[in-house]
C-alpha cells in the first residue's frame, strides 16, 4: 500500500501498541480499541525474552513476544508473537493493517515465518532501528514492507531533564542532516517507508520522501499541537498513544 492509499485519511492512522494511553498498550484489547476508535494501522514491539538469545538452538528459545521491553515483558503474562497475530487474522482486527516493530536481532527468521504463515505478508509492514535486520528480512520476504525507524536509540534519552541541552542540539543536527542521509540510504535499504521520532520530522524531509515516493511516519505524537505541526509540515502517518488525536479533521 502507498501513502496515498492509507485509509481515508490524509494520513495514515497508527495506533501505538494499539492504544497504549486507553489500554494498556502491547495487548489484544489495546489493539482493538484502536480499531474501534479508526485506526489504519496497529503498531506492537516484538521482542524475545532474556533466555531467548538467538545463539540457542531453535528448540531451547523462548517464543517470541510482544512487550516494550523486558522489564513489560515480565510484569505481565506473555503475549506471544504467535497469539497476536492469531488476532489479526479475526474481527475486528482483521480489517486493518499492522506494523511490527523489531526490537531485536538475530530472529528475524522467525517474525517472517509468522507473517507467511498467516497469510498475513501484504497487511504488514517490518519497522525497526537496526538496518542490517531489514537486509536480512528483504532476502527473506521481498513482498514484505521495511520501514526504517530513525533514530537508532536505546534509551529514553529525550525524559531526562539533565540532558535536555544536549537533546536539543543532537535533534536540530538530524533535522538539518538527516533529509540526505535519508535521500542517498533509503533507496539503498529498500525501504518503504521512514518512521522518524516526530521532532526529526522537516518539511525537507517530507519532500525527501515523497521524491522517493515512500512514507514518512513520525512517532510518537500525544498532544494536537504537535498532530497539527506534523500534518502541515507534510507526513504522511503518525503513531500515537492516543489514536483518537488522529481523526481526520475538516477545513
Amino acid at each position: 500500500m502507498n501513502a496515498s492509499s492509507a485509509g481515508s485519511s490524509s494520513i495514515r492512522r497508527v495506533g501505538h501498541k494499539g492504544a497504549a494511553d486507553l489500554v494498556e498498550g502491547n495487548t489484544i484489547p489495546s489493539f482493538e480499541r484502536a480499531v474501534e476508535i479508526g485506526v489504519d494501522m496497529v503498531e506492537f514491539d516484538v521482542l524475545r525474552l532474556r533466555d531467548g538469545a538467538p545463539g540457542l538452538p531453535a528448540e531451547r528459545r523462548s517464543p517470541l513476544v510482544i512487550a516494550h521491553d523486558w522489564h513489560d515483558a515480565a510484569s505481565r503474562p506473555a503475549l506471544t508473537l504467535g497469539d497476536a497475530l492469531d488476532a489479526f487474522t479475526r474481527p475486528p482486527l482483521d480489517r486493518v493493517e499492522i506494523d511490527c516493530d523489531l526490537k531485536l536481532r538475530g530472529r528475524e527468521d522467525e517474525l517472517v515465518r509468522a507473517l507467511q504463515e498467516r497469510e498475513l505478508v501484504d497487511r504488514a509492514m517490518v519497522s525497526t532501528m537496526y538496518v542490517e535486520s531489514l537486509e536480512r528480512i528483504a532476502i527473506l520476504e521481498p513482498r514484505l514492507r521495511l520501514g526504517w525507524t530513525y533514530p537508532l536509540v536505546t534509551r529514553p534519552w529525550d525524559r531526562k531533564p539533565l540532558a535536555a541541552p544536549a537533546v536539543l542540539t543532537a535533534l536540530e543536527l538530524m533535522r538539518r542532516r538527516f533529509p540526505a542521509h535519508a535521500r542517498r540510504r533509503a533507496p539503498e535499504i529498500g525501504a518503504s517507508a521512514i518512521w522518524v521520532f516526530h521532532r526529526v520530522a522537516s518539511p525537507r524531509l517530507a519532500e525527501v520522501a515523497r521524491d522517493l515516493g515512500i512514507e514518512l511516519i513520525a512517532w510518537t505524537v500525544d498532544d494536537a499541537e504537535s498532530v497539527a505541526r506534523l500534518r502541515d509540515i507534510g507526513v504522511t502517518g503518525i503513531v500515537s498513544n492516543d489514536p483518537r488525536l488522529l481523526q481526520q479533521r475538516s477545513g
